[in-house]
C-alpha cells in the first residue's frame, strides 16, 4: 500500500512511506519524521482503503470526520494532512472529544493513550457503530480496538483485529490488511 499524503507534503511523505514499507530505519536517512507525524498520515490514507456503509452518513457530500478522542498527540499536523483533501467526493473534518458523549458523527475515531483507564468503556459505546477506532495504546486490540500502531524500531507496524472490524460492517481494502499483521484478537 502506497501512503498518500496531502498536496503540500507529497515529497517528504513519499520518502517516508518508501522507508516504512522498505523497514528503512529513518535514523538512517535524511529524513525523519515523528512517530506522531506517521501515524497522522495513517490515519488520512485509512480513509482511502475501507469503505463505510451508506448509513455512516447523512447525506452524499458529508464529511467524513476524523476524531481524536484524549490527549491530541498530532498538534496542528492531523488537520494540515487533510487540508483541502476529498475522499470519494467528501471532504474530511477533525473533530477533538474531550468526553465521550461527545462521539457521536465520527469515522476514524483515534483514542488517545490518556483514555487507557476508560478504554473499555469507550470501546462499549461504539461496537457495533460503523467507526474504525484507532490507538497506539498498549493492548488495544486485545481489548476490541480494530487498528492498533505498534512503533517498533523506528517504524510503525499495523495490527488489526478482525474480529472487532467485522462488527463496524466496515470494508478493509486487501491493500491494508496486506500491510498489517492481521489475527482476530484473544477475547474471552
Amino acid at each position: 500500500m502506497a501512503l498518500l499524503a496531502p498536496k503540500g507534503h507529497r515529497a517528504l511523505w513519499a520518502v517516508t512511506a518508501v522507508l516504512l514499507l522498505l523497514a528503512v530505519p529513518p535514523a538512517r536517512a535524511q529524513v525523519r519524521a515523528e512517530a506522531s507525524d506517521v501515524q497522522a498520515v495513517f490515519l488520512f490514507n485509512f480513509a482511502q482503503f475501507v469503505e463505510w456503509p451508506s448509513d455512516a452518513f447523512s447525506g452524499p457530500k458529508d464529511p467524513l470526520v476524523i476524531g481524536v478522542l484524549g490527549d491530541d498527540p498530532f498538534g496542528s499536523i492531523l488537520d494540515e494532512t487533510v487540508h483541502g483533501e476529498t475522499v470519494r467526493g467528501r471532504p474530511f473534518k477533525i473533530r477533538r472529544f474531550r468526553r465521550l458523549d461527545e462521539v457521536k458523527n465520527c469515522h476514524i475515531l483515534f483514542i488517545s493513550r490518556s483514555e487507557a483507564k476508560r478504554l473499555e468503556e469507550i470501546l462499549a459505546l461504539v461496537r457495533g457503530r460503523p467507526i474504525l477506532t484507532v490507538s497506539n495504546g498498549d493492548d488495544f486490540t486485545d481489548q476490541g480496538g480494530i487498528i492498533r500502531f505498534i512503533l517498533e524500531q523506528d517504524r510503525i507496524r499495523l495490527s488489526i483485529d478482525l474480529e472487532a472490524a467485522q462488527t463496524t460492517r466496515l470494508t478493509f481494502s486487501s491493500k491494508l490488511l496486506r500491510l498489517a499483521a492481521v489475527a482476530p484478537a484473544q477475547r474471552p
